[in-house]
Protein backbone atom coordinates (compact mmCIF):
# COMPACT_ATOMS: atom_id res chain seq x y z
CA UNK A 1 0.00 0.00 0.00
CA UNK A 2 2.85 2.72 0.56
CA UNK A 3 4.27 1.66 -2.72
CA UNK A 4 0.72 2.58 -4.20
CA UNK A 5 1.08 5.85 -2.33
CA UNK A 6 4.44 6.73 -2.86
CA UNK A 7 3.63 6.39 -6.88
CA UNK A 8 0.86 8.75 -6.67
CA UNK A 9 2.62 11.58 -5.04
CA UNK A 10 5.44 11.40 -7.60
CA UNK A 11 3.02 11.30 -10.09
CA UNK A 12 0.49 14.11 -8.75
CA UNK A 13 3.66 16.09 -7.87
CA UNK A 14 4.87 15.48 -11.55
CA UNK A 15 1.98 17.30 -12.56
CA UNK A 16 1.97 20.03 -10.80
CA UNK A 17 5.55 20.77 -12.00
CA UNK A 18 4.44 20.52 -15.63
CA UNK A 19 1.03 22.31 -14.59
CA UNK A 20 3.69 25.08 -13.15
CA UNK A 21 5.32 25.45 -16.53
CA UNK A 22 3.42 28.35 -17.36
CA UNK A 23 1.65 29.59 -20.96
CA UNK A 24 4.58 32.12 -20.94
CA UNK A 25 7.04 29.77 -22.46
CA UNK A 26 4.73 28.22 -25.30
CA UNK A 27 5.50 29.36 -28.39
CA UNK A 28 2.33 31.47 -30.40
CA UNK A 29 2.10 32.29 -33.60
CA UNK A 30 2.38 35.64 -35.12
CA UNK A 31 -1.25 37.14 -35.18
CA UNK A 32 -0.76 40.36 -36.73
CA UNK A 33 1.05 41.09 -40.24
CA UNK A 34 3.97 42.78 -38.43
CA UNK A 35 4.18 40.05 -36.05
CA UNK A 36 4.22 37.75 -39.20
CA UNK A 37 7.30 40.40 -40.91
CA UNK A 38 9.20 40.13 -37.70
CA UNK A 39 8.96 35.98 -37.54
CA UNK A 40 10.54 35.53 -40.70
CA UNK A 41 13.19 38.02 -39.57
CA UNK A 42 13.93 36.06 -36.84
CA UNK A 43 13.67 32.54 -37.87
CA UNK A 44 16.11 33.90 -41.13
CA UNK A 45 18.60 34.59 -38.75
CA UNK A 46 18.01 31.71 -36.58
CA UNK A 47 18.61 29.46 -39.60
CA UNK A 48 21.81 31.07 -40.52
CA UNK A 49 22.97 30.34 -36.80
CA UNK A 50 21.99 26.84 -37.38
CA UNK A 51 24.26 26.31 -40.54
CA UNK A 52 20.70 25.53 -42.38
CA UNK A 53 21.43 26.98 -45.42
CA UNK A 54 18.16 25.86 -47.49
CA UNK A 55 15.84 27.24 -44.59
CA UNK A 56 17.36 30.60 -44.70
CA UNK A 57 17.22 30.60 -48.29
CA UNK A 58 13.29 29.39 -47.81
CA UNK A 59 12.94 33.38 -45.93
CA UNK A 60 13.91 34.84 -49.12
CA UNK A 61 12.49 35.87 -52.55
CA UNK A 62 14.61 32.90 -54.75
CA UNK A 63 17.31 35.04 -56.60
CA UNK A 64 17.01 38.17 -54.40
CA UNK A 65 20.29 39.62 -52.90
CA UNK A 66 19.15 38.46 -49.80
CA UNK A 67 18.84 35.19 -51.35
CA UNK A 68 22.46 34.93 -52.44
CA UNK A 69 23.78 36.27 -49.29
CA UNK A 70 23.28 33.11 -48.01
CA UNK A 71 25.33 31.27 -50.32
CA UNK A 72 28.27 33.60 -49.55
CA UNK A 73 28.24 33.53 -45.48
CA UNK A 74 27.97 29.84 -46.27
CA UNK A 75 30.77 29.83 -48.75
CA UNK A 76 32.74 31.58 -45.74
CA UNK A 77 31.26 29.00 -43.74
CA UNK A 78 32.49 25.87 -46.07
CA UNK A 79 36.04 27.34 -46.29
CA UNK A 80 36.82 28.48 -42.54
CA UNK A 81 35.48 24.66 -41.79
CA UNK A 82 37.79 22.87 -44.23
CA UNK A 83 40.68 23.95 -41.90
CA UNK A 84 39.09 23.97 -38.77
CA UNK A 85 37.08 21.45 -36.85
CA UNK A 86 34.77 23.37 -35.11
CA UNK A 87 32.85 26.90 -36.36
CA UNK A 88 30.74 28.46 -35.03
CA UNK A 89 28.07 31.09 -36.53
CA UNK A 90 25.70 33.63 -34.45
CA UNK A 91 23.99 36.00 -36.39
CA UNK A 92 21.67 38.32 -34.32
CA UNK A 93 19.21 40.35 -35.12
CA UNK A 94 16.85 43.03 -33.46
CA UNK A 95 13.56 44.48 -35.82
CA UNK A 96 11.77 47.71 -35.17
CA UNK A 97 9.94 50.05 -37.44
CA UNK A 98 7.95 47.85 -39.26
CA UNK A 99 5.73 49.27 -42.41
CA UNK A 100 3.29 47.06 -44.19
CA UNK A 101 2.38 48.77 -47.56
CA UNK A 102 0.40 46.05 -49.42
CA UNK A 103 2.37 42.86 -50.49
CA UNK A 104 5.51 45.16 -49.48
CA UNK A 105 6.78 45.78 -46.04
CA UNK A 106 9.89 47.30 -44.48
CA UNK A 107 11.81 47.28 -41.22
CA UNK A 108 14.25 48.43 -39.81
CA UNK A 109 16.92 45.89 -38.39
CA UNK A 110 20.51 45.94 -36.59
CA UNK A 111 22.24 43.02 -37.59
CA UNK A 112 25.28 41.39 -36.19
CA UNK A 113 26.76 38.44 -37.53
CA UNK A 114 30.09 36.45 -36.16
CA UNK A 115 32.04 33.36 -37.32
CA UNK A 116 34.40 32.24 -35.68
CA UNK A 117 36.61 29.15 -35.76
CA UNK A 118 40.91 28.18 -35.52
CA UNK A 119 41.00 31.34 -33.13
CA UNK A 120 39.32 33.59 -36.88
CA UNK A 121 37.37 35.99 -35.92
CA UNK A 122 34.83 36.87 -39.00
CA UNK A 123 32.43 39.62 -37.84
CA UNK A 124 30.08 42.14 -39.87
CA UNK A 125 27.38 44.84 -38.57
CA UNK A 126 24.66 45.81 -40.14
CA UNK A 127 22.03 48.69 -39.33
CA UNK A 128 19.17 49.73 -41.99
CA UNK A 129 15.95 49.09 -43.59
CA UNK A 130 15.12 45.02 -44.97
CA UNK A 131 12.50 44.76 -47.48
CA UNK A 132 10.00 42.24 -47.59
CA UNK A 133 7.70 40.84 -50.01
CA UNK A 134 4.54 38.47 -49.68
CA UNK A 135 4.75 35.35 -51.64
CA UNK A 136 1.38 33.68 -51.28
CA UNK A 137 0.68 33.32 -47.93
CA UNK A 138 4.13 34.17 -46.16
CA UNK A 139 6.55 37.59 -46.52
CA UNK A 140 9.87 36.82 -47.66
CA UNK A 141 13.05 38.66 -47.29
CA UNK A 142 14.83 40.50 -51.19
Amino acid sequence: MNKKLLYVSIFLIFVLFLSGCGTSNIITTPNTEEDKVKSVIYEYALAVSNQNWSKAQSYCVYGSDRYYVIAQIKEVFNTLHAYCNFVTINMLVNVSNVSINGNFAQAYIDANLLITGCGEVYSEQDSGTTNLQKVGNSWKLY
